[in-house]
């Protein structure tokens, strides 16, 4: 008699990373039915109610909603594997939780790891995971400054998705619903909020200088007066120039 093939949903905000996954996925795990990928908490939360996975692989940080309160709400619903980029509070917290996770970027042996644990655990009832959350929410916040800043993003040009370091970015500009990302070549929207993007980069590479905008510290050629008296910084390869607001004008006071 034929049984129902496993069903998954991989909840990853990185697109390039996401589609990494189903790739490694459909390579180790054939007989796996991935019913959707998605790259918000919220769009996680309808996929799980639409198609009752049996296994969701959710990254821990996503707009919207993050994969811990996803986890509370849908862990007594799918056997869950975490994904994650920040190892110093994940590991030891996920260990003991035995839950199984997988670190930024994938590995590939790790991959094949948690798909035999999650094979042995298809047909019994999942974990309840909200105490886990609560200790890893309680574990985060002392390691916040500890958390690697990021390296690169993705932006979707056209039908290409392109990775970008975040060396490559001359700066970042708030455009009602999006935000610009602009390098020497040219520029990408993404939706990642500005005070979300600017938590997550080294303060010592990128500055916000006005209200909506954000610079590559390492893009700047030089400190300008405009003749309204406000400050600009020029660019290396940009010939625009970047107001700076008043509020911000104090990093520039020696230069």
């Amino acid at each position: 008699m034929s049984t129902s093939p496993v069903t998954a949903v991989i909840a990853e905000d990185e697109p390039l990373l996401a589609q990494e996954l189903r790739d490694e996925l459909s390579r180790v795990w054939p007989t796996l039915h991935i019913a959707e990928v998605v790259h918000d908490g919220h769009a996680a939360l309808a996929a799980v109610d639409t198609h009752r996975p049996d296994v969701v692989f959710l990254d821990v940080r996503m707009p919207g909603l993050d994969g811990l309160e996803v986890a509370r709400i849908v862990g007594a619903q799918a056997h869950v594997v975490f994904i994650t980029a920040f190892d110093q509070y994940a590991v030891q917290a996920f260990d003991e939780g035995a839950v199984d996770y997988l670190l930024k970027p994938i590995d590939t042996s790790r991959l094949v790891r948690a798909i035999q644990r999650v094979k042995q655990r298809i047909g019994q009832r999942p974990a309840d995971l909200g105490g886990l959350v609560d200790r890893i929410r309680e574990q985060q916040a002392p390691s916040e400054g500890e958390e690697g800043p990021l390296r690169w993003i993705t932006v979707q040009i056209g039908r290409e998705l392109r990775l970008i370091t975040v060396d490559e970015i001359c700066y970042f500009q708030a455009d009602q619903k999006y935000v610009t990302v602009v390098t020497e070549e040219g520029q990408a929207l993404i939706t990642t909020p500005l005070k979300e993007l600017l938590a997550r980069l080294d303060p010592k590479q990128f500055w916000q200088i006005h209200r909506g905008t954000i610079v590559n510290v390492n893009a700047v050629r030089s400190v300008v007066r405009s003749v309204s008296g406000k400050l600009q910084l020029q660019l290396k390869t940009r010939s625009e120039r970047l107001d700076v607001s008043s509020t911000y004008a104090h990093r520039f006071k020696t230069l």
